[in-house]
């Protein structure tokens, strides 16, 4: 799905930076799925005496999910202004909201939402890492 064009114009966010943010983003996802596909993350066992028994087989792992969301959010919330527009850019063509070749109104659009909470815009799309990727491909960066 590669679209070549010509473009007149220079990603200020790198490509290197966005390939990164991509792989993170899609251990976070793989791993919400996982708990989800588990069915034991949030059961509850009975013991018989009334009290209840909560499994924490994950919770090791749980930690470390939230160190690594953790790590993306102060990754994002680095970035300068126009790196954080087209980290969104990237993200909404990657969706489908726009085409690779609307590049400039895509970071506009992006510019025009402003940059606060961006991160948690962000780790807010269920398939960020995904869509990151689509987007890159799309822009042929």
């Amino acid at each position: 799905m590669e679209r070549k064009f010509d473009r007149d114009w220079e990603l200020t966010i790198g490509p290197d930076t966005v390939r990164l943010f991509i792989e993170k983003a899609k251990v976070i996802s793989a791993a919400i799925n996982e708990d989800y596909a588990d069915g034991q993350e949030h059961e509850v066992e009975y013991d018989g005496d009334g009290g209840d028994l909560h499994l924490h087989e994950g919770l090791a792992e749980e930690e470390s999910e939230n160190l690594l969301e953790e790590e993306l959010r102060e990754l994002i919330d680095d970035l300068n202004v126009d790196e954080a527009a087209e980290l969104v850019a990237l993200a909404w063509i990657g969706r489908g909201d726009y085409e690779g070749s609307e590049w400039t109104e895509a970071v506009a659009a992006a510019r025009e939402r402003g940059n606060r909470r961006t991160s948690k815009y962000l780790l807010g799309m269920p398939m960020l890492g995904d869509w990151l990727e689509e987007g890159l491909e799309s822009i042929g960066a």
